[in-house]
């Protein structure tokens, strides 16, 4: 069986669960997902240059009504049971966890334990940290010690 790990801040959609369960045609997958809660990783004023950088003047302004930190961990933890219920609804075995420390020291660990294949990040455009290779998928690649995929997640 293929194991991928699987990093994400949001809910997946329906887009993004067939969308990472079919990138190995019919083999069998396995994903342990890491769901990283808005919190000290993620800094205000870069989430509102992407905002800007992507015509969502709205979600601007609204950063900073957004929860953090330990506000975050209950939207985080349902966050994480919806994406794993559609994980295995399409037929995958999935665990998962919120990431309580720095996501990619967490990320390397998961895939040193697990025997992982592969990693997966799916995340929203962060273009100011994609720029300048300080997006988790860039500093992953250095770290981890298998392929890591960027893809971009879907809006339903």
């Amino acid at each position: 069986m293929f194991t991928s790990v699987l990093m994400i801040e949001k809910p997946l959609t329906s887009t993004d669960v067939e969308f990472v369960t079919t990138l190995h045609g019919d083999e069998s997958i396995s994903f342990i997902v890491l769901m990283q809660p808005r919190g000290d990783q993620a800094d205000l004023l870069l989430r509102a240059i992407d905002d800007v950088a992507m015509g969502e003047l709205k979600e601007a302004v609204r950063e900073g009504d957004v929860p953090e930190g330990e506000e975050a961990r209950k939207p985080a933890e349902l966050a994480l049971e919806h994406s794993l219920t559609a994980l295995r609804a399409a037929g995958c075995e999935s665990v998962g966890q919120v990431v309580e420390d720095h996501p990619l020291n967490k990320m390397k660990s998961v895939v040193e334990e697990s025997g992982a294949d592969e990693v997966i990040v799916l995340t929203a455009p962060h273009y100011v940290e994609e720029f300048f290779h300080r997006d988790w998928a860039s500093r992953a690649r250095h770290k981890v010690g298998v392929p890591v995929l960027k893809l971009f997640a879907h809006s339903e």
